[in-house]
């Protein structure tokens, strides 16, 4: 089943990103499903967190999308080249999202490999943000979508890890948050091929 709304609007965003661990993302695009569970996550805990898009309460035409209550979808272009997909959480007007940066993959494996131009099943087909959005079809059009739609979409299969089982580390790429970029914000499940590098938890 669909994960609730009520998953999302917390305003324990860390807390959410570590519970989306083990929960299946699910794509339908042009009819096909893509689908996979959840192995690594990043949490942006808002407006007072320097790593977080609406830091300070920033709110242009790209974080706007995350002042909505919890449980759309954030989609932007990172660097130009890269669209990132991130859960949004919390209530209306307080901007936290997840940034999904692995998943497992389970269904759709070989409109997978098509989207990603590869040949062959590799742990690189899924692991690193941009690498899901490409894979699960998922681009700047979904910005703002319902989790709840038949588009894009989160389920809970009953599958989940123990404490031991999970890294909590820095974030990657945020050295400009500063003291934040030190924050245990990010959540891998250790020993998983398709988590992203760096993925050392010792």
């Amino acid at each position: 089943m669909k994960l609730p709304l009520a998953f999302y609007q917390r305003e324990d965003v860390v807390t959410v990103a570590r519970e989306l661990l083990g929960k299946y993302l699910f794509t339908c695009i042009d009819g096909v499903i893509s689908g996979g569970y959840i192995v690594e996550t990043e949490a942006y805990n808002g407006i007072n967190d320097k790593a977080a898009h609406s830091y300070g309460g920033r709110l242009t035409p790209r974080t706007k999308t995350m002042f909505e209550a919890g449980g759309v979808a954030y989609v932007y272009l990172c660097y130009g080249i890269h669209e990132m997909f991130n859960v949004v959480a919390s209530t209306e007007g307080d901007p936290r999202a997840v940034l999904i940066r692995a998943v497992h993959p389970t269904e759709g494996l070989e409109v997978m490999l098509y989207r990603r131009n590869m040949l062959a099943l590799k742990p690189n087909i899924t692991a690193g943000p941009g690498s899901v959005a490409q894979a699960f079809g998922i681009n700047r059009k979904l910005n703002g979508i319902s989790l709840q739609s038949d588009t894009l979409w989160l389920e809970d299969r009953g599958l989940s890890f123990a404490a031991d089982q999970i890294a909590a580390v820095p974030r990657v790429g945020v050295a400009y948050a500063k003291e934040d970029a030190l924050l245990p914000y990010r959540f891998f499940v250790k020993g998983d091929a398709y988590v992203s590098k760096p993925n050392k938890y010792e």
